[in-house]
């Protein structure tokens, strides 16, 4: 009895249909990317100062430049470990007054301005920046700022719960239908999220997008890897993140053209409809329907790929007994991550892996967005070092295996990162290039860890070796990223 490797073989592995739905659904993972890195350009805090009314008016009449401005209306630095009294507190001072002059203002009301009382921002602050973000349209900042982490923590929370749930709802309904839905909630969570007038519905629909962005985004490299032969599943999924890596330049792009954040926030949440037209272009996944018994389609998806590939199905070919799949089927669960000493070494070090991996990932991104004057072409040039870590392992793993390589990434971006402790501030440039090494080893660790997951669980979960790698969709739930 063929099984859909052995079909593949004669209808081509990974030629014109396999190449065409890589390349669509590959689209699915550049879109990804605001979603899981966005924070940095949404949520951007900028410099800021309490508002304080009258001092607009005073600067005016007296001709301040703006540092003249700041220098006489601003609190200064304050005692140690009192961060940035300047931008979450301000002068006691009635700034309409007459009496102040334009040489020192403050000169007349204590001999030292130390001596002034400081209060909290009652009215709110200024930013300096042209655009805006969720800091700065909801105020986030100072008392509010752990708000901002919240925001960000929420489309976490959602990334785990979808990650946990999407693998037993994919198994159930099938694939293509679990991806048009998550297309369709992802779309529409996006854009009620750039018109929400509100934090707490802006808060709502990130977490609502975490719950189904990160799944389609599993279910899409599940089904590439499903359509393609077993000798293409590793590189398809390598270049699969690759193209995760092409949304870090996109975004951006995009967020430079668009610096306030309800346009960056639809503009980029727009493109994810066009998805939905997948529903003609992208078919079932075969395998899934075998495991269904549902041969007869799964016979008409891979005559559909025959014909896209321009190669003929031998009769010896044209019939599935039903069942067959089926009666091989096992139902995996999470105790099979654990039954023997083995297997539950193996899951410990993964889990392990995929949570300090993904930490030091998004962690990463995050200080290359903040580390310079520029965030912009900071955040473009840290990403442009995930295209050499993707080809080091190609290169790598076929040739000296993939313990050393996997290694050697993690000692990297461990070393970098506290390295990156001990420069001085004034090395910028030494700073960026370290972060950029350690951005570099901890992309191929974090690429290495779902080839491994891959590879690994087939072999001792599933001891009759069955070519279909199913199992790999279980593994997948371990994905946590809890930044």
């Amino acid at each position: 009895m063929p099984t859909v490797d052995d079909i593949l073989e004669h209808i081509g592995e990974f030629n014109f249909f396999q190449k065409q739905t890589f390349f669509l659904l590959a689209l699915i993972s550049v879109a990804f990317t605001p979603i899981y890195v966005g924070i940095v350009f949404l949520g951007f805090t900028p410099d800021h100062r309490c508002l304080s009314p009258g001092v607009a008016e005073l600067s005016r009449r007296c001709g301040w430049s703006l540092a003249e401005e700041l220098n006489y209306t601003v609190p200064g630095p304050g005692p140690v470990g009192e961060p940035f009294p300047g931008q979450c507190r301000r002068y006691e001072v009635d700034w309409n007054q007459s009496a102040l002059s334009c040489e020192d203002p403050l000169a007349g009301l204590a001999a030292n301005r130390s001596h002034l009382p400081l209060g909290p921002c009652r009215h709110g602050w200024v930013y300096d920046t042209l655009g805006s973000s969720i800091v700065t349209e909801f105020n986030l900042v100072c008392a509010n700022s752990w708000m901002l982490d919240l925001f960000q923590s929420a489309v976490n929370v959602g990334f785990f719960i979808g990650s946990m749930g999407i693998g037993y709802i994919a198994d159930r309904f099938g694939r293509k239908l679990c991806l048009l839905i998550t297309i369709l909630i992802n779309a529409a969570s996006g854009v009620l999220m750039a018109i929400s007038p509100t934090y707490t519905l802006t808060l709502i629909f990130r977490l609502i997008q975490g719950l189904v962005s990160k799944a389609g985004w599993l279910i899409s490299y599940i089904l590439i890897t499903e359509f393609v032969g077993l000798q293409y599943r590793r590189t398809v999924g390598i270049f699969y993140q690759v193209a995760f890596t092409f949304g870090l330049l996109i975004l951006a792009g995009v967020a430079y053209l668009l610096p306030h954040w309800r346009w960056l926030q639809l503009t980029v949440t727009l493109p994810n409809f066009c998805f939905l037209f997948y529903y003609w272009c992208i078919p079932e996944s075969p395998r899934w329907l075998i495991s269904q018994n549902k041969n007869a389609e799964a016979m008409r998806v891979i005559k559909h790929m025959a014909k896209k590939n321009r190669k003929s199905l031998p009769a010896s070919l044209q019939s599935l007994r039903p069942g067959e799949e089926v009666s091989e089927k096992l139902n995996p669960s999470f105790l099979d991550l654990v039954r023997t000493p083995q297997i539950r070494k193996h899951t410990l070090v993964l889990m392990y892996n995929w949570f300090t991996s993904s930490v030091l990932y998004q962690g990463l991104i995050m200080h290359m967005g903040l580390a310079g004057s520029n965030i912009y072409l900071d955040f473009f040039y840290s990403a442009l070092v995930e295209f050499p870590a993707a080809f080091i392992i190609i290169l790598t793993i076929d040739r000296i295996g993939r313990r050393y390589p996997w290694a050697a990434s993690n000692v990297v971006a461990g070393v970098a990162c506290l390295a990156s402790v001990f420069i001085p501030a004034d090395l910028q440039w030494l700073k960026v290039t370290v972060a950029c090494l350690g951005r570099m080893g901890i992309t191929m660790a974090y690429e290495m860890v779902c080839l491994v997951n891959a590879e690994l669980y087939p072999t001792f979960i599933r001891p009759r070796k069955k070519k279909e790698k199913r199992i790999y969709l279980e593994v997948k739930k371990l994905d946590i990223p809890l930044n």
